[in-house]
């Protein structure tokens, strides 16, 4: 299980799942799979219908959320993002690396239907981006590592907002007043297995808390997908509101899973799409803002908002980032894949043939971002060794 939660395995394996996705997709069984990954099931009764893809995406990917969302709440209490003068610098940098790539994506598309594709190359994927730092930047500072981090969780923070913000339609409001109130009695359970609670200090079993928590889970996220707001959005709330211990517990039993089963199953699905049979010339300009706005958006965007901002809190900071620091964290951001391949089938649901290009626009620009962000960490990486940096070492990014 210690290797599922490793970052260099678990950004191999969505890597590799995405590949034999797109490779699958375009054999002879390809149409096939594809149909069956559009087969719908489910209890009708329920309104819950929903083809594979679908349950992979709204269902399991909820679990992926609610890591997400502990790992947030976790740096907003005790980590790098628990004091104004800490996450200043990171929350500059990460509006900046959301700013640029919308920017890019609306030069290319403004005057079309697609323009409002724009959030999708605004996100960055903490898992493979880390996962990516692990393997080529052995000598990297902790410091640039722990920048990284506080950056992807404000990033995901901005996508979750999003996701509930801009892609809710028709939103049923007795449904998500329902959901909210399990959501606030989620929190409260979770509560009575809180370290020295007088459930625990009594010594009775968990297992009965945790079946009410696994059923309060399941009936929250039906009634936020019932309301019209995109149904992770449950797994984040849920992270959010749960007692921290508890919390940090469950994700951690949670992580192989998300990790070796549900982001590789979701980028699987999501990459399994034909590559189009036309010239680059008759591709979406969606495809073209994606394609562009990952790689080089987030790096420029991150680089000039975090340099900027360097000059404000520069009076704050014990080990400054350079630049060539600030350079690698804005490659690595580029990386977008599993939050870009969600937002990309949000935004396109009624436009399947645009969903396929930005399908094949996120694996590109994530493709050039992740060799950039090699050659990037290779360089400073060699140069950090050079300098006499120990691997892994260095403070962590203070302010």
């Amino acid at each position: 299980m210690n290797v599922l939660r490793s970052e260099r395995w678990s950004a191999a394996l969505l890597l590799v799942a995405a590949a034999l996705g797109l490779v699958f997709a375009n054999l002879s069984f390809g149409p096939g799979l594809i149909e069956l990954r559009n087969a719908h099931i489910g209890p009708s009764w329920l309104d819950l219908d929903l083809s594979i893809g679908h349950w992979i995406s709204d269902g399991l990917l909820a679990v992926f959320f609610f890591i997400v969302a502990v790992e947030l709440k976790r740096e907003l209490v005790i980590g790098e993002l628990n004091s104004i003068s800490k996450a200043l610098l990171p929350a500059i940098a990460a509006i900046g690396g959301v700013i640029v790539p919308a920017a890019i994506f609306l030069a290319f598309t403004a005057g079309t239907e697609t323009a409002e594709g724009w959030p999708i190359p605004t996100a960055t994927d903490i898992a493979f981006a880390l996962g990516v730092l692990a393997v080529f930047g052995r000598f990297i500072p902790t410091r640039v590592r722990v920048f990284l981090l506080a950056l992807a969780v404000l990033d995901d923070l901005i996508a979750i907002l999003i996701i509930a913000f801009f892609f809710t339609t028709d939103a049923d409001f007795v449904s998500l007043g329902l959901a909210a109130i399990l959501v606030a009695v989620f929190g409260a359970v979770s509560r009575v297995i809180k370290p020295r609670s007088a459930w625990i200090l009594s010594r009775r079993p968990q297992w009965p808390i945790t079946v009410v928590l696994v059923v309060l889970w399941i009936v929250a996220w039906y009634f936020v997908y019932q309301s019209g707001v995109h149904a992770t959005i449950a797994g984040v709330a849920l992270g959010l509101v749960m007692a921290r211990r508890p919390a940090g517990r469950a994700a951690h039993a949670l992580e192989p899973v998300s990790n070796g089963i549900i982001l590789p199953l979701f980028a699987f699905s999501a990459a399994m799409v034909p590559i189009p049979q036309v010239s680059p010339g008759q591709l979406d300009p969606a495809f073209w803002g994606i394609a562009v706005g990952l790689p080089l958006g987030k790096m420029v965007g991150i680089l000039v908002a975090g340099g900027l901002g360097a000059l404000v809190v520069r009076r704050n900071s014990g080990r400054p980032l350079t630049l060539a620091d600030l350079a690698v964290v804005g490659a690595l951001g580029g990386i977008g894949f599993t939050v870009s391949l969600l937002m990309n089938e949000l935004a396109f649901a009624d436009l399947p043939g645009v969903i396929d290009q930005g399908t094949l626009a996120v694996l590109l620009g994530s493709g050039v971002a992740i060799l950039v962000s090699i050659v990037a960490l290779t360089l400073q990486s060699r140069r950090y060794r050079r300098s006499g940096q120990r691997p892994g070492a260095g403070g962590a990014f203070a302010h």
